[in-house]
């Protein structure tokens, strides 16, 4: 048996659907999203780019045309798609082509790729939402694609913030993110 975010044994064969989202460097995303109700499993990983079975070190060259993202395992019937898509919103700036704060390039975008249609315009429709809501005074340039395949980064990248919570990155960057969505380090 598979097991959750938190180490607990969790059925996946049941009412699960998965997410894949870039909003800047995955670390960053996955300790938010780690947490959330309903979240059964979080991966880091590569998505987008022409390049099969790319490394960190080629996606970080820009070269590859992978995005950093995160592959969510959730199960439906305690967190929906809508709740997920309006996080990926809050939890960095969309408005930013191919940056989010210091990390910048193509890697580093603000991506949304979907599984199916429903997901599509679930996102399309959550990036109107989005634009003319008053959180952004500039334009979304978030790219909504459909999912390709999803490559898993590094072990040393998985569950990052959990095991190295007292680096100043984790500290600086991600800790706040994380009080910025109402989780407390």
């Amino acid at each position: 048996m598979d097991q959750d975010t938190a180490g607990r044994p969790v059925d996946l064969a049941g009412e699960t659907d998965r997410a894949t989202f870039g909003a800047g460097c995955f670390w960053c995303v996955e300790a938010v999203l780690q947490r959330f109700e309903g979240v059964l499993e979080v991966v880091s990983g590569y998505m987008g780019g022409a390049v099969a079975d790319p490394t960190y070190e080629h996606v970080c060259t820009g070269t590859s045309g992978h995005a950093e993202v995160v592959q969510v395992c959730f199960d439906r019937t305690v967190r929906d798609y809508a709740t997920l898509l309006d996080a990926f919103w809050r939890l960095h700036d969309p408005t930013t082509l191919n940056r989010q704060g210091n990390d910048c390039g193509t890697q580093y975008r603000s991506v949304i790729f979907y599984h199916d249609e429903t997901q599509r315009v679930a996102a399309e429709q959550s990036l109107v939402v989005a634009d003319k809501s008053i959180l952004y005074r500039d334009p979304i340039v978030t790219e909504i694609s459909p999912a390709s395949t999803f490559y898993p980064a590094e072990g040393y990248h998985q569950d990052y913030y959990r095991r190295h919570r007292d680096e100043p990155y984790c500290r600086f960057v991600i800790a706040p993110k994380l009080g910025k969505m109402g989780e407390g380090p």
